[in-house]
């Protein structure tokens, strides 16, 4: 695993906001966020180096940091993550959330919850 990769892991299991593309009208990057893209882009070609930061991401990250986690591992591993998205389902540990311009706080159980309920 590259520094870079290792990096973004921990960038992610400090993260504190869960935004996916800019955020603001300015549609700023936020740490988190550019530290998702390095995992999601490594995902491409070293998948098998990844997935174990990503089981370790799920135990030890931050709430937002185990979104990341298994969002990253919905590409990997369906199932591992709609199993990690239900054992979320029950936390009421609070994050803060972002879409384009749009800040919300939910709790881990609100998001995953919602994540289960996609198709």
């Amino acid at each position: 695993m590259t520094d870079s990769i290792a990096t973004a892991v921990r960038d992610l299991a400090a993260a504190d906001v869960v935004a996916f593309g800019g955020v603001g009208l300015a549609a700023r990057i936020l740490p988190a966020t550019g530290a998702y893209q390095t995992v999601h882009a490594a995902l491409a070609g070293r998948a098998d180096d990844v997935r174990p930061h990503l089981a370790w991401l799920l135990a030890h990250g931050s709430p937002a940091g185990q979104v990341y986690a298994a969002t990253l591992l919905e590409s990997l591993d369906p199932e591992a993550a709609r199993a990690a998205w239900g054992a979320m389902s029950h936390d009421s540990s609070e994050l803060t959330t972002f879409q384009g311009c749009v800040m919300d706080r939910t709790t881990l159980a609100a998001y995953a919850t919602s994540r289960l309920t996609l198709p």
